[in-house]
């Protein structure tokens, strides 16, 4: 039997869940303030942990810090209900290393399906620290290892975005490593007049924000998903340990960093030296061979088709429509279809 340990000071809101995860077969143990919540999940070491943030006595913030410290209890997962919608509230959340949070109010699915997602956490720690290691230490040594981490990368806990969700921002403190699980992620700058410039785009199977394990101090760009989108999340801390027992991975991540480096030398040469035509010829070769799951269609919006292009949306949509006139492409509303994939490479030489 599942056991779930409640932290929550409101007598309507902690009854009516108790309730609902009883019913569901969960068995419950409810604490009214943190103080108390903080002795009985020591005592009880529960299974997942929901927890209010504003308390009396102690806040669901010191609740989580002081359980993160205890060994016995810093692989529970973590779940932060809050009635705060403001972006601070739940970034300080998530930073301080929680699993999920819910704003209140939320619905029985909701609350069900955030715990189902999250219980994988203890199983997913004990693959990776816990006393059985095998798996793991036999997935890295086998011919393609990384290929072996991404499976147990899709078995984490996963975090599902809707389209132009922001996943973190330029500047924020460095948390951990992506894995995308499915969608597509674009990574940005903005220039001083405010505009947008892609510095990369990501989809399913590529792991983002790689560059970290160079740099753990800030994020260097602002990630935002560019359709509905699933990640998986490893904290900087267990990548650091993976990257100091298993080197291969390490390597492998340097290869994969050397061609984003490589891949953004070549765009920053295109717009020092190509033509907007040639520069947007050449963004649909390569979105078409490299980010795209069908074989003639590329899905990308003006805007960010601009962004990536260096150029205003206006050039963009003068451009596609000097290829239409040229039967190189069809164009629909965030498709493109390219008709002449052959002349479309020689424009762009």
């Amino acid at each position: 039997m599942i056991k779930v340990l409640l932290i929550e000071d409101n007598n309507d809101i902690r009854e009516n869940v108790v309730e609902i995860l009883e019913l569901s077969g969960y068995t419950v143990t409810a604490a009214d303030n943190g103080k108390t919540g903080l002795e009985l999940a020591v005592k009880a070491l529960p299974d997942i942990i929901l927890c209010d943030i504003m308390m009396p006595e102690l806040d669901g913030y010191g609740v989580f810090e002081a359980l993160s410290k205890n060994p016995a209890t810093e692989a529970v997962p973590f779940i932060f209900l809050t009635a705060k919608s403001e972006r601070s509230d739940i970034r300080r959340g998530m930073e301080l290393g929680a699993d999920d949070y819910l704003t209140k109010p939320f619905d029985d699915k909701e609350l069900l399906k955030a715990i189902e997602s999250r219980l994988k956490k203890q199983e997913i720690y004990q693959l990776f620290y816990g006393k059985s290691p095998e798996r793991l230490n036999d997935a890295i040594s086998k011919k393609d290892g990384l290929e072996q981490l991404k499976e147990i990368m899709q078995e984490r806990s996963s975090r599902k975005l809707k389209k132009n969700h922001h996943i973190h921002y330029e500047g924020d403190r460095v948390l951990g490593i992506y894995f995308i699980i499915s969608g597509k992620v674009k990574t940005i700058k903005l220039t001083e007049d405010g505009r947008e410039f892609i510095t990369g785009i990501y989809k399913t199977d590529d792991y983002l924000d790689v560059n970290i394990i160079l740099s753990d101090v800030t994020y260097h760009d602002t990630a935002i998903a560019m359709e509905d989108t699933v990640l998986s999340f490893l904290p900087a801390e267990q990548l650091d340990k993976l990257l100091f027992l298993y080197p291969e991975i390490g390597n492998r991540f340097i290869k994969i960093l050397t061609n984003h480096i490589r891949e953004k030398e070549l765009r920053l040469l295109q717009l020092a030296y190509l033509s907007v035509r040639k520069r947007i010829a050449e963004a649909l070769v390569q979105l078409l061979n490299h980010h795209s799951t069908d074989s003639k269609n590329v899905k990308i919006s003006r805007e960010d088709l601009a962004s990536l292009c260096g150029t205003a949306p206006e050039t963009i949509s003068r451009t596609l429509s000097d290829f239409i006139n040229e039967g190189l492409i069809e164009k629909s509303t965030g498709t493109i279809k390219i008709l002449n994939l052959e002349k479309l490479n020689r424009l762009k030489n």
